[in-house]
């Protein structure tokens, strides 16, 4: 099955549930993957719909951030649950220790030395690493075993 498949299964699941929030997110999930596909006019792939999906929990963590800085937690509740749900739909994300080890590996392959290699590490970590380990985890661990 694929995940647009999924997504429109848990939007009928959630509204047999009455699961206002789950049927909201998905909805949402939904949308940005309608409007990509009506603006370029082609049919999303299952990656390219992971990577929207990762652009959302990215937004919603912003969200969460500043609308705890705002003294307003029901907010940044509602985005926390929300990019929660969003999360469900990401493939199985690779441990701290996973992605170390991985990338110690990739670091040997591509004969990476010191920090001026971040870029070639990061470019091939990237490719790689997609949908299983977020840019910013990669980017982290990287430095730490470059320096």
């Amino acid at each position: 099955m694929t995940l647009k498949q999924q997504l429109k299964d848990d939007v009928k699941t959630a509204m047999r549930e009455k699961n206002v929030v789950k049927r909201d997110t998905v909805r949402a999930i939904n949308t940005m993957i309608k409007q990509i596909e009506v603006d370029e006019r082609k049919e999303l792939t299952d990656e390219e719909i992971i990577k929207l999906i990762q652009k959302g929990i990215k937004q919603r963590e912003e969200s969460i951030v500043q609308y705890t800085e705002a003294g307003r937690d029901d907010l940044a509740a509602k985005e926390k649950e929300q990019a929660d749900i969003f999360k469900e739909y990401l493939p199985k994300q690779l441990t701290d220790d996973e992605l170390e080890a991985q990338l110690k590996d990739l670091i040997i392959e591509i004969k990476a030395e010191t920090m001026k290699d971040i870029g070639k590490v990061m470019g091939q970590a990237s490719k790689k690493f997609a949908g299983i380990a977020d840019g910013k985890r990669i980017n982290e661990t990287a430095k730490k075993l470059l320096s």
